[in-house]
C-alpha cells in the first residue's frame, strides 16, 4: 500500500503544486497511477464511462439551478431587505444588532446553497453598518465569516448535493439532516455574541431607534420576498410537492421575478448570472468526474480497502476515529478549498465511518460542518478571502476575529460524535 499511496501523492503534488486545476489534477494522478501500476488497464475507457455516469446523473440536475438562484439573488436588493426588517426586533436583545449578521446569513442561506454568497450578500451592508454604528470590528468580521459558512449546511445545499451523488444519499434527505444543526449551530453563535455584548457592552455600538410593535410588522415587509422565496423552495420540497430539482426551479424563477420587482436585475444582468453560473458549473463538474475517476482507480488498485483494514488494525473506538478524522479535514483545509476535500477524500473515508457504526446521512453533516470550518481556516479559507474585500482588514486580524465560531462548530462536530441521532430527526419527523 505504502508505494501505492506514495506514487498517488507524487501525482498529485507534481498537477496541483504545477497550478493544473483541480479536476485534471485528480484525472491525472488516477491515470498517472494506474498507468504505473495496472499498465493493462484501459483508463481513458474509464475516465470517459465515469464522465459519462457522473454528468448524465439526474439528481446533479438541481447544482446548476441553485447555483444560478444565488448568482441573480446577489444581484438584488436582498442584503438591504435583511437590515431594514429585522433590525427594529433587535433593540431589547442581549447583543442588539451584533446578531444582524447570523439572523441575516440564517434567512438567506435557506434560499441560497453557497457559503460565499451567503458571506457576500449579508455582509456588503451589514458589516459595513454595524461597523459605523459602532460594534465591535471583530465580533462582527468574526460572526459574518462563522454564519457565512451556513449557506453550506443549511438547505438547499450545493454541497450536499455534490456528497449526495457521490455517496448515493437521498439529497432530500440531506436536505432535511442539515436544517436542525444548522439552527443549532447559529443559536450557538447568537448565544456567544450576546455574552460577549452582556459581559463587555463596549463592544455593543449604537442601538436601533425605538419602535412600536405596529412598526416592527412593518417591517417585516420587506422580508416579504425572501420568506415567500423560501416556502417557494423548502415548503416545495418538504411537503413532497416537488423534487429537489423541480424545487431549484421554482427558486431561479422566484430569484428573477424578485429582481425584476425591485429592478435591480435587467437581461444584461440576467446573462451575466447564467454566465457566472455556467463557469461555476463547468468547475464544479470537472471536478466531479476527476474525483470519480479518481475514486475508480483508487478501487481498482485496492487502497480504500487497505487504508480501513490499517485504521480497523490500530482499534480506535468510534469517537475517537472521529476526533481524528475532524483534526485530518482542519489541517487538510488550510491548504484546499472544501469540495476539493470531500471529493478527494470520500472514497477513502466514507467506508471507514460507515465501519465505525454512523450512516451516511450522518456523515454527509459531518463533513459539511469540517468544510465549513476549511472555509474559515487560513490561509485558503475563501469566507476569510470574501471579508478581506468587503472590510480590508488583514488576513491575520479576521482569522483571529473568526476563531469563537471556528470553535464552535468544532464543539458541536464533538456533539454530533457522541449523539449521531441529532441529524435524524428532522427527517424522521417529515417521512412519518
Amino acid at each position: 500500500m505504502g508505494k501505492t499511496i506514495l506514487i498517488l501523492v507524487g501525482f498529485m503534488a507534481l498537477f496541483l503544486g504545477a497550478g493544473v486545476w483541480i479536476g485534471l489534477g485528480l484525472i491525472g494522478a488516477g491515470a498517472g497511477a494506474l498507468a504505473i501500476l495496472r499498465p493493462a488497464m484501459p483508463f481513458e475507457k474509464l475516465l470517459a464511462q465515469q464522465a459519462f455516469n457522473v454528468l448524465s446523473s439526474p439528481e446533479l440536475l438541481a447544482l446548476p439551478l441553485f447555483i444560478l438562484m444565488a448568482e441573480v439573488l446577489f444581484r438584488t436588493r436582498i442584503s438591504e431587505a435583511l437590515f431594514s426588517g429585522l433590525a427594529p426586533w433587535l433593540r431589547r436583545v442581549p447583543g442588539q444588532l451584533g446578531h444582524l449578521t447570523v439572523l441575516g446569513c440564517t434567512l438567506f442561506a435557506s434560499v441560497c446553497g453557497s457559503s460565499a454568497a451567503t458571506t457576500a450578500t449579508v455582509g456588503r451592508i451589514t458589516a459595513k453598518e454595524l461597523i459605523s454604528r459602532g460594534y465591535d470590528r471583530q465580533l462582527v468580521t468574526g460572526s459574518l465569516a462563522g454564519a457565512g459558512t451556513l449557506g453550506f449546511l443549511i438547505p438547499p445545499s450545493t454541497i450536499m448535493i455534490i456528497y449526495g451523488v457521490m455517496a448515493q444519499e437521498s439529497i432530500l434527505r440531506l436536505f432535511m439532516a442539515g436544517m436542525l444543526p444548522g439552527l443549532i449551530i447559529a443559536g450557538a453563535a447568537m448565544g456567544y455574541i450576546a455574552v460577549r455584548g452582556w459581559l463587555n457592552p463596549a463592544l455593543i455600538g449604537e442601538a436601533p431607534p425605538p419602535s412600536t410593535f405596529r412598526q416592527k410588522l412593518v417591517a417585516l415587509r420587506d422580508l416579504g420576498p425572501l420568506i415567500a422565496l423560501m416556502l417557494g423552495v423548502i415548503g416545495s420540497m418538504y411537503g413532497g410537492i416537488a423534487s429537489p430539482t423541480e424545487a431549484a426551479a421554482v427558486g431561479v424563477a422566484g430569484s428573477v421575478a424578485i429582481g425584476f420587482w425591485q429592478r435591480t436585475l435587467d437581461f444584461r444582468g440576467l446573462m451575466q448570472s447564467a454566465r457566472a453560473a455556467a463557469d461555476s458549473c463547468a468547475m464544479i463538474g470537472l471536478i466531479m468526474v476527476g474525483a470519480m475517476f479518481l475514486s475508480t482507480a483508487l478501487g481498482y488498485l485496492g487502497v480504500p480497502g487497505q487504508v480501513a483494514r490499517a485504521i480497523e488494525a490500530l482499534g480506535l473506538p468510534p469517537f475517537l476515529l472521529i476526533m481524528m478524522l475532524l483534526v485530518f479535514y482542519v489541517l487538510l483545509g488550510t491548504v484546499m478549498e472544501g469540495l476539493g476535500i470531500i471529493v478527494m477524500t470520500l472514497p477513502i473515508t466514507l467506508p471507514l465511518v460507515t465501519g465505525a457504526g454512523y450512516s451516511t446521512l450522518w456523515f454527509g453533516i459531518f463533513i459539511v460542518i469540517v468544510v465549513e470550518m476549511a472555509q474559515i481556516s487560513p490561509p485558503v479559507g475563501f469566507n476569510l478571502t470574501v471579508i478581506q474585500r468587503l472590510t480590508g482588514d488583514s488576513m491575520a486580524r479576521i482569522t483571529r476575529a473568526t476563531l469563537p465560531f471556528f470553535l464552535i462548530m468544532a464543539g458541536f462536530v464533538m456533539v454530533l460524535a457522541v449523539f449521531p441521532g441529532i441529524v435524524d430527526i428532522v427527517p424522521n419527523l417529515m417521512t412519518r
